[in-house]
């Protein structure tokens, strides 16, 4: 692959890890589908092996973004109701306030599920403060596996 491709490759990647932060882009299916193309492109052991390690990397990634953060939910007690009127307000509050309305949505959405499971405020907004922590942690444990996959791609990119 020509330089000019490996940068349009990094970039694709770079655009797939603010898509993991800014949850509005596909962050790992950008990723993957640009070490995918690399790999092709490049062929080689080398980039088989990249994309190999990576896509590892992202499924394992994927695997672990969704249990360990829902099992920490779950023990805190947060309803799977509760979560999906958040997500549900979430996509709402994004079209009806840019930028900080999924995460206005999201917020709402959860808290007002878990007060009226609860009936009382104090424990709504515990319920929801673990919610978000939940969230806060599956971003980090996809944005890891992003960011070893983005580095074994650049050390394979190097190498090839």
């Amino acid at each position: 692959m020509s330089a000019a491709g490996e940068v349009v490759v990094g970039l694709v990647i770079l655009v797939g890890l603010l898509g993991i932060i800014i949850p509005i882009l596909p962050g790992v299916i950008l990723i993957f589908g640009a070490i995918a193309v690399w790999a092709f492109m490049t062929g080689g052991a080398t980039a088989w092996t990249v994309f190999a390690v990576s896509t590892a990397l992202l499924v394992l990634s994927g695997v672990i973004k969704y249990t360990w953060p829902g099992r920490k939910m779950k023990d805190a007690g947060v309803a799977n109701r509760s979560l999906v009127l958040g997500a549900v307000l979430g996509i709402v509050g994004f079209f009806v306030i840019p930028v900080v309305g999924l995460f206005v949505g999201f917020v709402l959405g959860v808290y007002l599920s878990e007060l009226h499971r609860l009936r009382v405020g104090q424990q709504a907004w515990q319920a929801t403060v673990h919610a978000l922590k939940g969230v806060g942690l599956s971003m980090l444990i996809e944005l890891l596996g992003a960011l070893l996959a983005t580095g074994i791609w650049v050390v394979g990119a190097v190498a090839a």
